[in-house]
């Protein structure tokens, strides 16, 4: 029944191939939000192994007005139940959400690889880092989004690096940024020695998330600089609600785009079912039953579906590998990075469209009076 099907579809090359086409731009458009909606759920959705503390002034949120005092860390390490905590200068080329966010994270050369001893230098050398005061390690989505290697020199946010080593992290963040040293971003963003943007504390237990936050804010709430300490994810929810609103309203176009992939192959199928009544009938009488009719017709729209949504599928996911693209709001970037969850459950739904759409045609070709369908044309 498959091979039959395959073989009606392509005996109207024409009008198959223009309806995978449209089946394909609606499965682009589907898989690219699925991707924004599931990167976002990545970098918000708490999880049990979640350790890391975001200290932030109260009442700020953009990383040009988050001013808080470099020595606070000392206080931060003998809170009970910090394991570890590094000071962090943030400075971004846009607070607002927007597509290709630079950002420069500023931290002590002797902490970083203390603190995140998962960082992966996969070109250049973390000694290559700290011999230069104007040195950078790029994050690996960040160096290739702007064709970065190792050894270039770029110029963003009025600081002017030089690029030491390209690394990788199982944390997103650490993709989609620049480390560079403390001092230098201190003087480079002119807010002077000794402040920082935030501390990122780390904790012994997921358990200890709350309690330690309250500690660490009740600690600095009579202090000039009173902070806010929150989970990361937590913290990523709530100061980047631009970012997440427009994510939101994705959903919509993907629902949209669903709604045309239906209408499409339902009416390509339906054309099919009037443009062959008389060879349905002929079939008929050649021993194929109401249901191997309705099977047959089911299978095209089947092939249409699965055929135009492999192809689009498919090339969204490699147009979002090779572009690398991001979004970020307040310092935070998200990297719309596929996984092969969107992959199967793209290919899943251009299989059910296809099943969908195909149903009421396969219904009416199967219930054709055998004399009428005979006699027409």
């Amino acid at each position: 029944m498959l091979s039959l099907a395959l073989k009606n579809i392509f005996r109207y090359r024409l009008r198959s191939s223009l309806t995978m086409a449209g089946v394909a731009t609606g499965m682009f458009l589907f898989t690219t939000v699925e991707t924004m909606q599931q990167s976002l759920a990545r970098v918000t959705r708490s999880e049990a192994d979640d350790t890391t503390l975001v200290v932030y002034r109260e009442n700020r949120f953009c990383p040009s007005t988050s001013r808080l005092p470099e020595h606070y860390l000392s206080a931060i390490e003998k809170i009970e139940g910090v394991r570890k905590a590094i000071p962090i200068q943030i400075a971004v080329n846009n607070c607002g959400a927007s597509l290709d966010v630079i950002t420069f994270r500023g931290v002590p050369a002797e902490n970083l690889l203390k603190y995140n001893p998962d960082l992966e230098i996969v070109d250049g050398s973390f000694e290559n880092w700290t011999s230069r005061s104007d040195a950078a390690l790029v994050g690996q989505t960040f160096a290739q989004r702007r064709a970065l290697q190792t050894g270039d020199q770029f110029e963003a946010v009025g600081v002017n690096v030089y690029v030491a080593g390209i690394i990788k992290s199982n944390e997103a963040q650490d993709n989609d940024v620049a480390y560079v040293h403390l001092p230098f971003l201190q003087q480079a963003s002119k807010i002077g020695l000794g402040t920082v943007t935030q501390f990122n504390v780390k904790v012994d237990s997921a358990e200890l998330l709350d309690p330690v936050a309250k500690k660490i804010d009740a600690t600095f709430r009579s202090d000039s600089q009173p902070t806010v300490t929150r989970p990361e994810k937590a913290f990523f929810a709530e100061t980047a609600k631009q970012m997440i609103e427009l994510i939101g309203f994705t959903h919509w176009l993907g629902l949209g785009a669903v709604a045309a992939v239906l209408g499409l192959v339902a009416n390509a199928v339906l054309l099919i079912v009037r443009g062959r009544i008389k060879e349905t009938a002929v079939l008929q009488t050649l021993g194929f039953s109401r249901f191997r009719i309705g099977c047959l017709i089911t299978c095209e729209g089947l092939l249409l579906g699965l055929l135009g949504g492999v192809f689009g599928v498919v090339s969204a996911i490699l147009f979002l590998h090779w572009q690398s693209f991001t979004l970020g709001n307040e310092g935070l970037t998200l990297a719309i990075t596929p996984s092969i969850t969107v992959l199967f459950n793209g290919l899943l739904v251009a299989l059910v469209l296809g099943f969908t759409a195909s149903l009421y045609p396969a219904w009416r070709a199967s219930r054709q009076p055998l004399v009428e369908s005979l006699n027409t044309g």
